[in-house]
């Protein structure tokens, strides 16, 4: 059975983690599917990505067994398995020109919960919550977690969502300002669908320059950010997508963007 599932429809990509049994916590080989699919999601097919998880869970982090077992070589090290299997996944989250929206229900732990806060949009069922999980067996927040938990949640609250390992439902996630929505369970998948849908019939090119911005912001000036905006800004004045909105602007009808 895979370990990642695939299903490109309509220019959206699904793509949901497939170790239900296990919580969704990652082996190595799901790693490698996983990336796999974001690779692929780079075809001009797909317009919008959603990452959602089969099961109770969305994903318990990374499987401990796997690493105790991987421990038993004297040359091993955690490195190793942040290196090869969860960096390689934020960055194509990050740097893939496409939206890309999670949909998180049950436990989002560890790893699980920073690769959900790495993507663009992430909605979450009620019955979600968020947890380190770190520091109960003495390790950092890798994925990402020391880049994007300061800048979505403040340093307060992520001192205190390590140190204390605190549990943080989906509604306070969005108070937080850690993901955009919470929603009933039965309309999960039916939010991120509907979301997903818009997305991939809005200017993909346009969306593309928009995260290569927002990824720099944080480490830009004001003077460099400006300049930056101009420079994208050209590019996307040079897209399809940017001629057919105004075009469809000016005649007071519907534009029909095609990701270009």
């Amino acid at each position: 059975m895979s370990l990642i599932l695939t299903q490109l429809e309509d220019y959206i990509l699904t793509i949901s983690l497939n170790r239900p049994e296990k919580y969704n916590s990652f082996t190595e080989p799901m790693a490698f599917e996983l990336q796999k699919a974001l690779d692929d999601a780079t075809s001009e097919q797909v317009r919008c990505v959603i990452l959602n998880a089969n099961g109770k869970a969305f994903c318990a982090g990374q499987d401990l067994p796997e690493v105790m077992d991987r421990s038993k070589n004297s040359t091993y090290q955690l490195s190793d398995t942040v290196r090869t299997t969860y960096n390689p996944v934020i960055r194509a989250i990050r740097t893939i020109g496409k939206p890309v929206i999670c949909a998180v229900q049950g436990t989002a732990a560890g790893a699980g919960a920073n690769i959900a806060f790495s993507c663009d949009i992430t909605v979450a069922s009620t019955d979600a919550f968020f947890v380190q999980a770190f520091s109960n067996i003495g390790l950092i927040p890798d994925s990402g977690g020391t880049y994007f938990l300061p800048r979505l949640a403040g340093f307060a609250r992520t001192n205190a969502m390590y140190l204390l390992n605190e549990k943080i439902s989906a509604q306070k996630a969005v108070e937080y300002g850690l993901i955009y929505k919470a929603t009933e369970p039965e309309n999960l998948n039916i939010e991120v669908k509907s979301m997903a849908e818009k997305l991939a019939k809005m200017p993909t090119k346009g969306f593309a320059l928009f995260k290569e911005a927002i990824n720099q912001t944080f480490n830009n000036s004001l003077e460099q950010q400006l300049s930056l905006e101009a420079n994208l800004q050209s590019k996307a004045g040079n897209t399809a997508d940017y001629k057919e909105g105004v075009s469809a602007f000016l005649e007071k009808r519907t534009a029909e963007f095609t990701g270009k």
